[in-house]
This record gives structure tokens, sequence and C-alpha cells, in this order.
């Protein structure tokens, strides 16, 4: 599982740093969240293939969050995008994108598909045979979801030296990782369990932006592998958070503490203080494993 940030900053793009956009790589899908301003030239900067880019999942209205979009779709269709694209986002986002490309008379020729979201509880969006998405509801000014992104378990691995013990064809191997048992040209039957090893555990990314503190998200995201939360003010500040509802370091961390996901990632700060490290070391007196996100910054889980 791998996580590409381009973008972590909240509000304004600046010449160093961009508004929040992510890419997320899972079970061979290349999965973009969120899309600010500048999301496209940061795709391209980082040399990632706009045709591996089918869903793209937007966490609410606000422009540091979804700007990037119209250029974007417009760019696919330039480029001479034939296969669909579908959008994952709150109600309104096909309004705000159909609108402009009505005005500027450039409507794409390829398939382009909205799935408004309007749900106030935490449901299914996306489901193929290798992955899930479910929305995580957040509390902010406008209305606004995260997302949980869930691998499936994986056929169970074959176990060679148990294989090659039994003297089993290589033709019963695709069999084996199915989950079936094996007999023997003696008519013993050789047990799955035996010539098999346990699937790697599935993995998990949490996606949580823009949001006041919210501990009742902690069911929701529990036991994740990763989990990004937004960090926009430091505690010292925590009157401008709740004014703004957005959460300090110090609640994103309590948020990870309690949910016991394996990793903590900060981001959307605000550009008011001149080292995000200070936000790591707020965090990190509450949460150990705690990592920084930073423009052009590569995670693998």
């Amino acid at each position: 599982m791998k996580l590409t940030i381009l973008g972590c900053y909240a509000a304004t793009p600046r010449t160093l740093t961009n508004p929040t956009a992510q890419l997320l790589e899972i079970k061979n899908h290349m999965f973009l969240i969120d899309c600010g301003e500048g999301t496209q030239v940061q795709l391209r900067k980082h040399k990632i293939k706009f045709s591996r880019i089918n869903h793209i999942f937007i966490s609410h209205l606000h422009g540091d969050h979804f700007f990037g979009l119209p250029g974007l779709v417009s760019t696919f269709r330039l480029l001479g995008r034939d296969k669909e694209l579908h959008i994952h986002g709150p109600k309104g986002i096909k309004e705000a994108i159909t609108l402009l490309l009505k005005l500027g008379d450039s409507w794409t020729n390829y398939n382009l598909y909205f799935h408004e979201i309007t749900a106030k509880e935490s449901v299914l969006v996306y489901e193929d045979d290798k992955v899930t998405v479910e929305t995580i509801p957040l509390s902010h000014r406008v209305y606004t979801n995260g997302f949980l992104f869930k691998e499936k378990e994986g056929q169970r691995k074959l176990n060679i030296e148990a294989a090659e013990k039994y003297k089993i064809d290589k033709v019963y191997y695709q069999k084996i990782k199915n989950g079936k048992d094996i007999t023997l040209d003696t008519g013993e039957t050789i047990s799955n369990s035996e010539l098999t090893l346990d699937p790697d555990a599935p993995k998990s990314y949490a996606f949580c932006s823009d949001t006041a503190y919210k501990p009742d998200i902690v069911p929701v995201i529990k036991n994740t592998t990763a989990l990004y939360h937004e960090s926009t003010f430091l505690h010292t500040q925590e009157d401008l958070a709740v004014k703004t509802k957005h959460s300090t370091a110090k609640e994103a961390a309590i948020i990870a503490k309690d949910a016991e996901v394996g990793t903590l990632v900060l981001g959307h700060y605000s550009t008011r203080y001149k080292s995000i490290e200070l936000f790591k070391t707020e965090a990190q007196e509450v949460f150990a494993n705690v990592q920084l996100a930073e423009d052009g910054k590569v995670f693998e889980f």
C-alpha cells in the first residue's frame, strides 16, 4: 500500500506548498483523494500516469480540496481519454463540475459518472473483488466525509515445502491456493491447511480531512494500518480549531491512540507556523508512531 502526498497544506497554494491531494495505490488501484489546485501539475511532477486514475474521492466542497478537479477532468479530455471516470463526493459536486463544462462547451469524450454522497453515517461507496471504500462522517463547516480504504483478504499462499514433500504436481498448485484439499495417488487426502500459509493481513487506510475533533469516528477506523488526520493547528490555538471546525495535532493523536492505528500521518497545516516539526512533537506526546505529510513525500505501509 503506497501513499503519495501531492499536497497537504491548508487554504491557499504557495510557491512550495500545495493544498490537499493524495494518491493511494492499493491492490493495483490508483485512487485520487481530494484534488486541490495544482493537482495535475503535481501528478505530472511525480510521473503518475493519468490513465491509471479511474476513481476520485472528494471529501467536501471547500476550494482547497476540489478546485483542481475541473482542470483535471478537462485535461483527461484533451489527452483523448476513453476510459470512464468515477467521481465520489458530496451532493453538489456534479452541479459544480458540469456547469463549468457546459459554460466552456467542453463536454468530456469519455463517460463521466458522479456518485453523490448524502449519508450522515458510514456507508459503502465502492467495492470490487479486492478493496472496499467506506465513508467516515466528519464534522466541518460544510458536509464532509473522510474515506476508509480496506483491502479484502487475499488467497492463501502455497506452502512450497509441503507441496514438494508430498510430491504434488504443479498443475494442482492453483487448486490448492483456491482452498481445495488434495488427494494423493495413494488415496491419502492432504488438507488444504497443511499445504498453504495464511495470506498477508489486509491493510487499510483512513483519510480524515477536514474535521473538528470527533471521537465517535474511532470505531469506524479502529485498527487501521495508517490514518491521515488533519492537524491544522497546534493545541495553543485550540480556540481557532473550535471556531473553524478543525483539529489540533494533539487531538489527531488522541484519535490515533484510541483507534489503535498503526501509523498516524499529520497534515493540512496552517501556514502560520514556521516549522511543521512542531506538529509532530505535540502529537508524539500522546501517540508514538507519528509521520508528517509533506508535498511529494511517499509512504509505504
